[in-house]
């Protein structure tokens, strides 16, 4: 995933890692029992909040404890994150700056919570581009992952994905937007009572997702908030998996396996779309004929069917799958 793109004044475009992030891991900065547990949890992605999983009070130290659990490593193969406290909020400068100054070479993003507009994730680019400077980092390395928590948010949301090449991720916060359309519910992760045919949902995850995949972004899904109801994650989580979403958040262990095993692609499928790409490859070639569109087994193979298997086979690679069949042309 890469991009062109310079922010007035922000990072210029570094080609940005293909982070596989299935199971994104929710830990209270706080606490280091937590931030010491996560290393040994098979997640794709661990992501220290700053915001609302810790108090007031307990913020300064959070800080404190997230530079010393990411200087201190052992996260190794997962995408190491910090989520700080929004723009309205007197906390996100010095957020941003203790703990990129604190611990910048050994993290990987930001997440920004509560994005409405594209300004507020161009003034976090400016933010770590000065810390960066400042302190002889990598200029543009540290990504940036922007969730969407409210409508306003939503309705911005093709400028936010848009607003920087740092920016990675797309993310939908159900609890927070659930709060700023007045919707009749407080239950998070489940369809609101009374709402007994469809998704209510639905708009708000594709608005999401379009914008991410018109910028070349991950769409990442919120939490689900029954933590030992797994059945009900794993479903919850399969749909937005069947739209193209990436990956959700586990706010428990009991969820990561579950998060892990939906989103990536099932076996057969990702051996499937390995062999149309060697098939598609080889009969489009001079030695294989140089046909458009061919059969494979059972199935007419085009270059419709290489793009759609290209999705799939990214999938199964960032999440470490390997192929169990090879494609061997003709005789």
């Amino acid at each position: 995933m890469t991009s062109t793109s310079v922010t007035s004044g922000g990072a210029a475009a570094v080609a940005r890692p293909g982070r596989s992030r299935r199971s994104n891991l929710a830990v209270p900065g706080s606490s280091p029992k937590m931030l010491d547990k996560a290393r040994g949890l098979p997640v794709d992605q661990v992501f220290m909040d700053i915001e609302d999983a810790v108090a007031p009070i307990a913020k300064p130290e959070a800080r404190t404890h997230i530079v010393a659990a990411l200087n201190e490593g052992g996260y190794e193969g997962k995408v190491r994150t910090v989520r700080v406290n929004d723009w309205t909020t007197q906390w996100t400068y010095a957020d941003v700056v203790e703990v990129v100054e604190g611990a910048g070479p050994n993290l990987d993003c930001i997440m920004l919570p509560k994005v409405q507009t594209a300004d507020q994730v161009i003034a976090l680019d400016l933010l770590l581009t000065q810390i960066e400077k400042s302190n002889g980092f990598e200029v543009g390395r540290i990504g940036i992952e922007a969730q969407i928590e409210n409508a306003m948010g939503l309705i911005n949301v093709d400028a936010i994905a848009a607003a920087s090449p740092r920016v990675e991720t797309i993310i939908f916060g159900p609890a927070d937007f659930m709060a700023s359309i007045n919707m009749k519910s407080l239950v998070v992760g489940e369809q609101p009572p009374g709402y007994d045919v469809g998704d209510a949902y639905h708009y708000i995850l594709m608005r999401i997702l379009m914008a991410a995949r018109a910028h070349d972004k991950l769409a990442i899904d919120g939490p689900y908030l029954a933590i030992k109801d797994v059945e009900g994650y794993r479903r919850v989580a399969s749909r937005s998996a069947a739209l193209g979403f990436d990956g959700k958040w586990v706010l428990h262990p009991g969820q990561v396996d579950a998060a892990n095993e939906v989103y990536s692609p099932r076996q057969e499928d990702y051996d499937q779309a390995e062999l149309i790409l060697d098939a598609y490859a080889y009969f489009t070639s001079a030695e294989g004929g140089a046909k458009g569109a061919v059969m494979l087994g059972d199935e007419m193979i085009d270059e419709a069917s290489r793009k759609m298997a290209i999705v799939i086979a990214a999938k199964g690679r960032a999440a470490g799958m390997s192929r169990t069949q090879t494609f061997t042309p003709p005789a």
